[in-house]
C-alpha cells in the first residue's frame, strides 16, 4: 500500500490531508505532538482532531507524537516506511508571527530545523517521494505594503492597471523587507525545500499560502483569522482588529481546496516548484467585510475594537495570483468562496463553541 507521511496531522491542513489521502487508498502516517496547545493554549489543542482521525479512518491512519526537531525520531519514522513512501506533506509549524517574537529559538528550530530534518530523511529513505511544503506569503515580508493601494469602500485595493491587480505572483522579491521572525524562519524552510529539489533532483513544492481556513481550524487570537472571528461573533467574545482601519484585505482558501491542489501536484510533480496559493480574486475580503458577513450569518453583532497599531510585518493587502498553478494544473478549481467558508465554519462549530465549559 502507498504511504503518505503528514506532519502537523492534527492541524487544519494536516488533518484535511490525512483524510483526503486515506480515503484515496493511502496508509497515512501522522506526525503530531500538539505543540499548538503550547503556542495558543488548550482551546487550540489538536488532540481532539487526532483522536477523530484515528477513530474514523478505519485503520488507514496512525499518529506518532514526535517533535520534528528530533532528528533520530524523524529518521526512524521515515526508515520504517521507506519502501512504500510516495508522499510527504509538511504542515507542522509554529504558525504565528506574533508568537515568534516571544520565543525566537523555538520558532526557528521548529520551522527551519524541523523542515531540514524532514527533507534529509526524505532524501535518505525515499528521494523520489513528492515533498509538499506548506509555506506562507510572509516570505515576502512587508513588501506588499509598498504597493500603491487606494481605498474603495470598506477595503483597500490596487488600481486595475497594476501588474498585481489579479494577484501577487512569485516575481515579488523576498529581500529588503521586514518579515517578522516567523517570516524569516518560514523563508529559511522555503529555501531549503527549493534547494533540496534543485540540488538533489527531488520533486518538491512550496505552496506560499495566504489565509488558510475551514471548519476544522482551531482559531486563536494570534492565528486563524476567519475561524476566530466567527467564534467571537457567535459567542460574544471581544475581538481586536489590528491597524489599517479594518480595511486590510486577505484572500482565503478552504483547506479542501488547498489539499486538492496538493493532490494535483502529486499526480504530476515538478522539481523545486513554487506557487502562491490562496483564494485569489474569487475568495477574498477585508476585515470590515468579513465582520459584516459573520454578523449576518450568526445573527448578532460582533463586539470589536480597533487598535491603531498593526502587527509587525502584517500585510495591508494580499491576493494571490493563482494563474501560474492553474496553467500547470488546469483541472484544479476553487470550490469555496468567502461566504460559503464562513457559513460552514459557523454551522460545524456553533454547538461546540456555545456548549464548551
Amino acid at each position: 500500500m502507498s504511504t503518505a507521511i503528514v506532519t502537523g496531522s492534527g492541524g487544519l491542513i494536516g488533518s484535511e490531508s490525512a483524510r483526503h489521502f486515506a480515503q484515496d487508498g493511502y496508509e497515512v502516517i501522522g506526525v503530531e505532538n500538539d505543540m499548538r496547545a503550547r503556542f495558543f493554549g488548550p482551546d487550540a489543542s489538536t488532540a481532539r482532531t487526532t483522536e477523530r482521525l484515528v477513530q474514523t479512518l478505519d485503520g488507514a491512519f496512525r499518529s506518532h507524537a514526535v517533535d520534528i526537531r528530533d532528528v533520530d525520531a524523524v529518521d526512524q519514522i521515515f526508515a520504517s516506511h521507506a519502501r512504500d513512501l510516495e508522499l510527504v506533506i509538511h504542515t507542522a509549524a509554529q504558525p504565528s508571527h506574533d508568537w515568534a517574537a516571544s520565543d525566537p529559538q523555538t520558532d526557528f528550530t521548529v520551522n527551519a530545523n524541523g523542515t531540514l530534518n524532514l527533507l534529509d530523511a526524505t532524501r535518505r529513505h525515499a528521494p523520489t517521494a513528492t515533498f509538499i511544503f506548506c509555506s506562507t506569503n510572509k516570505v515576502y515580508g512587508d513588501l506588499p505594503n509598498h504597493l500603491p493601494l487606494i481605498e474603495v469602500g470598506d477595503r483597500l485595493e490596487l488600481p486595475e492597471d497594476h501588474r498585481y491587480f489579479r494577484g501577487i505572483d512569485t516575481s515579488m522579491s523576498i529581500d529588503a523587507s521586514t518579515h517578522s521572525l516567523f517570516g524569516v524562519s518560514k523563508s529559511a524552510a522555503d529555501l531549503l525545500v527549493q534547494e533540496y529539489g534543485r540540488y538533489f533532483g527531488m520533486p518538491t513544492a512550496c505552496f506560499r499560502g495566504g489565509c488558510l481556513t475551514g471548519p476544522n481550524h482551531a482559531g486563536a487570537q494570534l492565528h486563524g483569522f476567519l475561524s476566530y472571528l466567527m467564534r467571537c461573533t457567535a459567542t460574544g467574545e471581544p475581538y481586536t482588529v489590528f491597524g489599517y482601519e479594518g480595511k486590510q484585505v486577505r484572500d482565503n482558501i478552504h483547506s479542501a481546496d488547498l489539499v486538492a491542489a496538493f493532490d494535483a501536484f502529486h499526480r504530476a510533480p515538478r522539481t523545486a516548484a513554487i506557487y502562491n496559493i490562496g483564494g485569489g480574486r474569487d475568495s477574498n475580503c477585508s476585515m470590515l467585510e468579513a465582520i459584516d458577513i459573520c454578523q449576518r450569518i450568526a445573527g448578532r453583532e460582533l463586539r470589536w475594537t480597533l487598535s491603531d497599531t498593526p502587527r509587525i510585518g502584517d500585510h495591508r493587502w494580499w491576493i494571490s495570483d493563482l494563474s501560474p498553478f492553474a496553467r500547470d494544473y488546469p483541472d484544479w478549481r476553487l470550490a469555496y468562496g468567502i461566504e460559503t467558508i464562513l457559513r460552514e465554519i459557523y454551522e460545524q462549530n456553533i454547538e461546540l463553541w456555545t456548549h464548551s465549559p
